[in-house]
């Protein structure tokens, strides 16, 4: 009878990723229906642009046969105005779908996310207080202070939550009361900021990628590329802490450690994520669901799953 699992062991690492058989076909169907939905999207628009032609615009294969248009003009339109947009869209997505996992294996709540918990809205709060307050923000500046209200958020949520016991109703009460709270701030400060800066201010509260570059692609991939690989070096931890607090003690786990490596992971990718393309909500809470329906609960494919659903869900 043929195992239900596939194990993998590198041979120079000592580590070893057992996930279900079902994951990389998942995985595959995810990117290929991804990249497909990318491709329609940037060739759709004002200036329609074809397929084939768009994925030659941004491989700078040699055009055989350009529709409507010239070379140049598609270059300008696919790489320089559509084509950011579209990645910061998977990279958001990706990002989100990983953070929203891993908060509802860390809480055992299929109600945790990102934005549900408050993380998002402390985040949010900072940015929006740097866009206010500070005239001519660096761009690169935005990303590490949204990183820093999150993390404040989290440490809020551990010390009125989790340090009294381990409950995950109390914790879910503690994140909807601090995202309230800062919510309410962030009233504040758009009601007595410049009006400029506070059109500026509602505009990337929406949470939304149009009109973004290449320079929020580059602000976000470095957040991606450490903390998404790490989220999957941890799915075992995490498997581990989703049975409970007692159990994973009894199993050997340093909870205290495990668990703060895990939140620091969610909430840099969270914080990235509305750095990059503002409050984006429900996506940290959707893709882990539709995840656990196609591969079942154990976090070592369910982290990669819900990242790349997230990123369909985002670019779609």
């Amino acid at each position: 009878m043929q195992q239900p699992w596939i194990v993998v062991r590198p041979n120079r690492l000592p580590l070893s990723f057992r996930m279900d058989r079902r994951v990389p076909l998942v995985l595959l169907a995810a990117i290929v229906v991804t990249l497909a939905v990318m491709v329609i999207n940037i060739g759709v628009g004002e200036y329609p642009i074809p397929p084939l032609a768009v994925i030659k615009t941004v491989l700078h294969l040699p055009p055989t046969y350009f529709s409507n248009g010239n070379f140049d003009d598609f270059n300008f339109i696919v790489n320089t105005l559509r084509l950011p947009r579209m990645l910061v869209a998977a990279l958001v997505g990706l990002a989100l779908g990983i953070s929203g996992t891993i908060m509802q294996g860390l809480t055992r709540n299929p109600l945790a996310s990102p934005d549900i918990l408050g993380i998002s809205a402390g985040a949010g709060l900072v940015a929006v207080t740097l866009i206010v307050v500070v005239q001519d923000v660096p761009s690169g500046v935005i990303p590490l202070a949204a990183f820093g209200g999150a993390l404040l958020i989290a440490v809020l949520i551990y010390l009125l939550a989790w340090r009294g016991g381990d409950s995950p109703l109390r914790l879910i009460l503690v994140g909807i009361g601090l995202g309230a709270v800062t919510g309410a701030l962030t009233t504040l400060m758009i009601t007595f900021g410049d009006i400029y800066d506070v059109q500026r201010s509602l505009i990337w509260l929406t949470g939304s990628v149009y009109a973004r570059a290449w320079d929020e692609v580059w602000g976000l991939v470095p957040w991606v590329v450490v903390f998404a690989p790490l989220a999957l070096l941890l799915a075992r931890d995490l498997n581990t802490l989703n049975l409970g607090e007692e159990v994973a003690r009894g199993l050997g786990s340093r909870v205290a450690w495990q668990r703060g490596l895990l939140m620091l992971t969610a909430v840099a990718l969270a914080g990235a994520t509305v750095a990059a393309a503002g409050t984006i909500g429900f996506v940290g809470l959707m893709a882990p669901h539709i995840g656990r329906r196609l591969v079942g609960p154990d976090h070592m494919g369910l982290l990669p799953t819900a990242g790349l659903l997230g990123a369909l869900i985002v670019v779609a």
